[in-house]
């Protein structure tokens, strides 16, 4: 069958083949929604409704296992809690990106994971959320927080031959639904979880979604947290943001259990192992650098969802600590609800999306041959074989190669490097790969601004020869690429702080005065004394490369991030100036109808004070912006305090100086 028949299919029969099927008679949606109800209450569980559930959904939405019907194709089989029963479109996307789409013959298991945008809301009932969690995407990095439009699937796909099914082969998935970007924790949690569904069934999720609702901890930033699963006892610390307050030292209720056989501590949540996918495309890295940083269109085209989508997240975390703005869709089927969105064809007044793409359907190549990035990964598959032919030429030592997860990796890239497998573009660009299938590595026509560092390049290469370890590999790259994009980003922030009005502008009797305006001709001309030049020892065009970043939504993101933090410390510092002004004085020769419109001022600021301040980051960028004491969080939260307490001292020193009956008009 031909890539355009197989991409007309129903979408029923759009799954991983071979195609096979459970004994199970089919369901639809509604059949299943009732077995999971069904099931719910026979299990004499207390959790009646979403609010019981309110501990677990922070970490989690739902756990969903889909299953192939050979008669409706790929099919929810099981959602548990099912109180978060997804939309139809949202189940719909998640049994489609559940199995690999197309031939990719993944044989035995597979992990991969998906981002998929929450269609519809559910009833509040059903979305209640603690307060906590807006102090928590405030506290962390931006890489980390909850996007309450989106969620994150983690995948654990189990394909094998089985003789009494009808098409000879055993097809199920195991996915996780949160909407937090855990990477390390949600893929060790899926490798712990699946295996034992498979052999135990649904008594095991719903044993699992108990013990996390009723013994994790809430989502802390910058603390230790356990988190007991099964027999195993998670150890996290969520990294906070570097300019976020600290909170107030909290009691660790939740202490680790002591009876749990084993303990796994993870040093990150969500920073993967950047070398794995990044080993072969070394030579184009700072070209990848800057088509992420200025959220180029890309498509990565792989023979497996586990490939591309480890490979897309790469992508992303090139450049931190700066957050992608643009779309990452990590594994994107042609049957997924936003096809349509993704895959228009450019025209004069509608351009390409900016996002990465991750796809594994060779139908992508020809659809989308007007993308101006294409990076074809590596087939793992075929370099398994030849891997296999090399060694039994070198040696007759016995090696497993089963999946791309699995085995030494430092071995195959060595091997790998032997067989002479290198990038298809020698940074001047090739075809966009509609006729070049087999040849792997970055295909683009774009002229990198900035020269590439050849040094780092050599050293990780030789890393390659040496057999260094993955994780100092890992480390290399991403201690480089963290000190060039802080480069990048160290003018815009300096600039960014030279927009904030003068102390001396800020009055306690006039409105809050405005951050200046971003412009770009203006920032491009501080470049020459205050460049990345000062920090970065790459040579090249880096206006132009600010003047691509400046249409960017990398650059939109940063500066409405930015500038309402700007405004948020202006209105900090006009706080602080009502705090300490004499008041009494200015009112001696005041209207009443004047020190009324005053209190009323002052309790609207003091109202907006309490409820910003928390989870917001601006109190500690004015600390750094004014170069204050670092004595940390907690002087800064003592003068929140302090401020708040002569705020209320204010109110009441005018309340004073009216007569009772305006008292009650002005409801004090």
């Amino acid at each position: 069958m031909d890539i355009d028949a197989r991409a007309k299919e129903k979408p029923q029969s759009g799954g991983a083949a071979p195609q096979a099927a459970l004994p199970a008679a089919p369901r639809n949606l509604n059949e299943t929604q009732a077995e999971a109800e069904a099931e719910t209450e026979a299990s004499n569980s207390s959790n009646a409704n979403a609010s019981d559930w309110i501990h677990f959904s922070q970490w989690m939405h739902c756990f969903c296992v889909v299953t192939f019907d050979l008669n409706l194709g790929q099919a929810l089989e099981y959602v548990y809690p099912p109180e978060f029963m997804p939309s139809d479109q949202e189940v719909s996307n998640i049994c489609y990106m559940a199995f690999p789409d197309s031939n990719s013959g993944c044989m035995g298991d597979t992990k991969f994971h998906m981002r998929l945008r929450a269609i519809a809301k559910q009833p509040p009932q059903q979305r209640q959320q603690p307060q906590s969690l807006p102090i928590y995407n405030g506290d962390c990095a931006p890489a980390l927080r909850q996007d309450s439009s989106h969620y994150w699937g983690f995948v654990y796909f189990r394909q094998k031959r089985d003789a009494n099914l009808p098409r000879g082969y055993f097809q199920k998935s195991f996915i996780i639904i949160t909407r937090l970007p855990f990477f390390n924790l949600y893929y060790d949690i899926l490798a712990q979880l699946a295996p034992k569904y498979f052999d135990e069934g649904t008594d095991i999720l719903r044993q699992a979604c108990e013990q996390i609702n009723s013994q994790w901890p809430g989502l802390r930033v910058g603390q230790t947290l356990h988190l007991p699963l099964l027999e195993c006892n998670y150890q996290i610390c969520i990294p906070r943001a570097t300019s976020s307050r600290k909170s107030p030292t909290e009691a660790n209720e939740f202490a680790a259990p002591q009876t749990l056989a084993s303990s796994k501590v993870l040093s990150s949540v969500n920073e993967i192992e950047l070398f794995r996918s990044l080993s072969f495309v070394m030579e184009q890295l700072y070209t990848l650098w800057e088509l992420v940083i200025t959220a180029e269109p890309i498509v990565v085209v792989a023979t497996s969802p586990a490939d591309c989508s480890h490979m897309v997240q790469a992508l992303v975390a090139l450049i931190a600590p700066l957050e992608y703005c643009a779309e990452a869709r990590p594994y994107f089927t042609i049957h997924d609800s936003e096809f349509r969105e993704f895959t228009q064809e450019c025209s004069s007044k509608t351009g390409l999306p900016a996002c990465i793409l991750g796809v594994t359907n060779p139908f992508f190549v020809k659809l989308l041959k007007d993308w101006p990035h294409m990076l074809r990964l590596v087939d793992n598959q075929k370099n398994m074989q030849q891997q296999q032919q090399l060694l039994m030429g070198q040696k007759s030592s016995h090696r497993n190669a089963t999946s791309f997860a699995s085995g030494s990796l430092g071995e195959q890239l060595a091997n790998r490097s032997a067989m002479k497998i290198t990038p298809a573009l020698n940074g001047g660009g090739s075809s966009n790969g509609a006729d070049g299938s087999s040849s792997s590595g970055l295909h683009t026509k774009y002229k990198p601004y900035l020269k590439k560092d050849k040094a780092l390049i050599k050293k990780v290469l030789l890393g390659l020869k040496t057999k260094r370890p993955e994780h100092v590999q890992t480390a290399l790259i991403r201690r480089h690429l963290l000190e060039l994009t802080q480069s990048f980003m160290i003018p815009l922030e300096r600039y960014m702080a030279s927009l904030m009005p003068l102390q001396k502008d800020i009055s306690p009797f006039k409105s809050a005065p405005n951050a200046s305006s971003f412009k770009l001709d203006d920032f491009l001309a501080t470049l020459e004394t205050a460049g990345p030049q000062l920090t970065s020892p790459l040579k090249g065009d880096w206006k132009g490369l600010y003047r691509r970043f400046f249409r960017s939504p990398n650059f939109r993101g940063w500066y409405e991030s930015r500038h309402r933090d700007l405004q948020l410390t202006l209105q900090d510092l006009q706080l602080q100036a009502l705090s300490e002004a004499n008041l009494e004085h200015w009112a001696h020769d005041k209207q009443e109808v004047e020190i009324i419109d005053m209190i009323l001022k002052l309790k609207q600021k003091l109202n907006l004070y309490s409820d910003k301040s928390q989870g917001l980051e601006g109190i500690a960028w004015l600390s750094a912006h004014n170069n204050s004491s670092s004595s940390g969080s907690s002087s800064s939260g003592s003068h929140r305090m302090s401020t708040q307490q002569q705020i209320q001292a204010q109110i009441e020193c005018m309340k004073g100086l009216l007569p009772p009956d305006l008292k009650n008009v002005v409801n004090l």
